[in-house]
């Protein structure tokens, strides 16, 4: 029995380990009691495998340790896989909105790093992407920003499964996006010869 408990232990760290957190944003707020004001904290935190899952959650407790705790359990469970290029950065520009808080994703060649504001940041560095560039173009409010962003990610889709929906081979749909791009030159140039 104390095996069993001590091997439950010891899954629980290891899934543990291979998350990281990130404190986003705190807020204190003050509840007004005869005596005095009682405190309170609301923490927002997101989580992450770096290898395209990720998560966020928000806790409230009278206490700053006890509302993180609470925040990253409930990011634990709410995490969503994001397909990624070659495991640094997004298949396709993407843009979010939640509420006022819009933001733009785009995809980035390699080198390019992550160029984003505070909370996206934080989304990003736990996702595992190292190259992008994203827009807040609405609220600067977290909670927005941080949900604006996961409705962009949720769009994300994978050459594999749109060749999957329509019943295509990937290789065959990659083929149709090559000719679709070396046919465009020829089009622009039939056009400068004519001006």
């Amino acid at each position: 029995m104390a095996d069993e408990r001590r091997g439950r232990r010891r899954d629980r760290d290891e899934e543990d380990n291979e998350f990281t957190d990130k404190l986003v944003h705190i807020n204190r707020v003050a509840k007004v009691v005869k005596g005095g004001r009682r405190f309170g904290f609301a923490a927002l935190v997101v989580v992450g495998d770096t290898k395209g899952r990720v998560g966020f959650g928000h806790g409230k407790a009278r206490e700053v340790p006890e509302a993180i705790r609470k925040a990253t359990d409930s990011a634990k469970r709410t995490l969503i896989r994001v397909p990624l290029r070659e495991g640094r950065t997004l298949h396709h520009d993407v843009a979010g909105r939640w509420g006022a808080g819009k933001v733009f994703l785009r995809a980035a060649p390699p080198g390019t790093g992550i160029i984003a504001g505070g909370p996206m940041r934080a989304v990003f560095e736990t996702l595992g992407v190292h190259d992008i560039v994203a827009k807040s173009l609405g609220s600067s409010n977290p909670y927005n920003m941080i949900r604006a962003t996961f409705e962009a990610l949720k769009d994300q889709d994978s050459p594999r499964s749109v060749a999957a929906r329509r019943g295509l081979k990937v290789s065959a749909l990659q083929a149709r996006r090559r000719d679709a791009e070396h046919d465009a030159p020829v089009a622009d140039e039939s056009q400068a010869e004519m001006a």
